[in-house]
């Protein structure tokens, strides 16, 4: 084997494009071998590109990581990586997928909150469970009639050969519905009435037939303010621990919140002086660790016999470690050890005998104590009570009736992100009952005074606040 160390010019001549197998030694008169012969526009090449990336996530990070978080959008395992490079590097916010806003790309987005700053706008391509056709049919019927108003606009306007019920519930648990309705267990269980309901409708309008809403000439479900859609039993919505779980499974990441939050700050409020596993380079000695437990391996030890563990663990960082628990230490702490569930772990940090690695030996768990910690937000925010209007049917299709009533459930509703409570009506005919949901631009904030108000209005309708308790 041998390497060129010196070259003679011989001046300008035609150059070619040559294909080699395997690498690109060159043999030599001598029979030996030029090994790492690369050309010069090889290596100026890839500098070329180098630079071109380096420029553009210096100078425009949100578009480059968007580009790079697309073109690996079925790699969960890069994506993740990306993503918390994103909020934890460059400091861009991820927004969860939006049926209203999403593409199939990963798109960079105006920060409401930092208009200065560009975050970036999770693609649908990158939802497991969604495929390109429905894809595509979702973002037709929202090109040519404009955004969702509810599950049920979505449902009639899409093909639901195309976006079935296992794509809808997919696009529910994952959160691109939560602007529309923050209850994604209400979202699914609707699924049940809305999808025969959306299919019937179609039925009846391909054969020219039509009800009373289509005939006041507005063929989206959404008719004077509320939906007149069929409704599954109220229910509240999944704990903040499944809705994550979901996201995790759906999008690789949790967009929403993340787990391992609150049990950071628990942690902190009864003073665990705890570190992330990023920052452990090298081996060492006390340490403690905020973790989630994705894996926990029982195994029996050769010699006697003995229970010990294997743990897999993440951190808020979605940074990975293994750990052991030896048969001494498991027997302590062995009840602790619940896959998916949050921990502070603490041990020391060595080196494995075969690759190297870093491992964790865990010598002690401690359980999180919440209590100091708030609830999470969205179960802050979670409605407690409803308020049930009875309308009769001469007062739902009055247009004049139908403006005022709207109007006056407007002046009670607010863009803030408050607590508000739903409105709904059942509207009395002469061949039964159906209920309606008012759309969630008309929820409102002060149900006591809505309630007052609508009572000394006149209206000829009843009122009740119904109020209910989360599993």
């Amino acid at each position: 084997m041998a390497k060129i160390i010196s070259c003679t010019s011989l001046g300008t001549q035609s150059v070619y494009d040559i294909g080699l197998e395997k690498n690109h030694n060159f043999l030599l008169e001598n029979g030996s071998i030029a090994s790492n012969c690369f050309n010069k526009s090889h290596s100026t090449a890839y500098a070329y590109v180098t630079y071109q990336t380096a420029f553009l996530k210096a100078n425009y990070p949100a578009e480059y990581m968007s580009a790079l978080l697309t073109a690996n959008s079925g790699d969960q395992d890069k994506v993740t990586r990306y993503l918390n490079n994103c909020e934890q590097t460059l400091d861009i916010k991820v927004e969860p997928p939006d049926i209203n806003r999403s593409y199939v790309k990963f798109r960079p987005v105006v920060d409401p909150e930092r208009p200065n700053r560009l975050n970036i706008l999770f693609g649908l391509s990158a939802i497991k469970n969604v495929g390109e056709a429905a894809i595509e049919n979702i973002l037709k019927a929202r090109e040519e009639g404009g955004e969702f108003t509810s599950l049920a606009d979505l449902c009639q306007r899409v093909s639901l050969q195309a976006v079935n019920k296992r794509t809808l519930e997919s696009l529910i648990q994952c959160g691109t519905f939560d602007n529309l309705d923050r209850n994604r267990r209400q979202l699914i269980n609707d699924l049940d009435v809305i999808i025969p309901w959306s299919q019937s409708r179609a039925k009846e309008k391909a054969i020219g037939q039509g009800n009373l809403f289509d005939l006041l000439g507005d063929s989206k479900p959404e008719v004077g303010g509320f939906d007149a859609v069929p409704k599954s039993p109220l229910v509240s919505d999944f704990p903040s621990s499944e809705r994550l779980q979901f996201e995790q499974e759906l999008l690789g990441v949790y967009v929403s919140d993340h787990p391992l939050k609150n049990a950071e700050k628990a942690a902190k409020s009864h003073r665990h002086d705890f570190k992330r596993i990023i920052e452990i380079e090298k081996p060492c000695k006390d340490v403690k660790l905020v973790v989630m437990l994705t894996e926990v391996k029982v195994v029996q030890t050769k010699k006697d016999n003995k229970s010990m563990a294997i743990l897999k663990l993440t951190d808020i960082a979605s940074s990975k470690l293994e750990a052991v628990i030896f048969p001494e230490a498991y027997e302590k702490i062995k009840d602790l050890l619940i896959p998916n569930s949050s921990v502070i772990l603490v041990g020391k940090v060595s080196r494995k005998k075969d690759n190297d690695e870093l491992q964790m030996i865990v010598d002690e768990a401690i359980e999180i104590d919440y209590s100091a910690v708030h609830k999470p937000v969205d179960e802050e925010l979670a409605p407690q009570h409803l308020v049930l209007i009875e309308l009769p049917i001469n007062v739902a299709t009055d247009e004049i009736q139908s403006q005022a009533l709207k109007t006056m459930i407007e002046e009670y509703s607010s863009n803030t992100v408050a607590v508000k409570t739903p409105v709904y009506a059942i509207v009395r005919g002469e061949n039964g009952y159906q209920l309606v949901r008012f759309g969630k631009q008309f929820w409102v904030q002060d149900s006591n005074m809505l309630v007052d108000r609508m009572q000394a209005r006149g209206f000829d309708i009843q009122v009740k606040q119904i109020s209910f308790d989360r599993d």
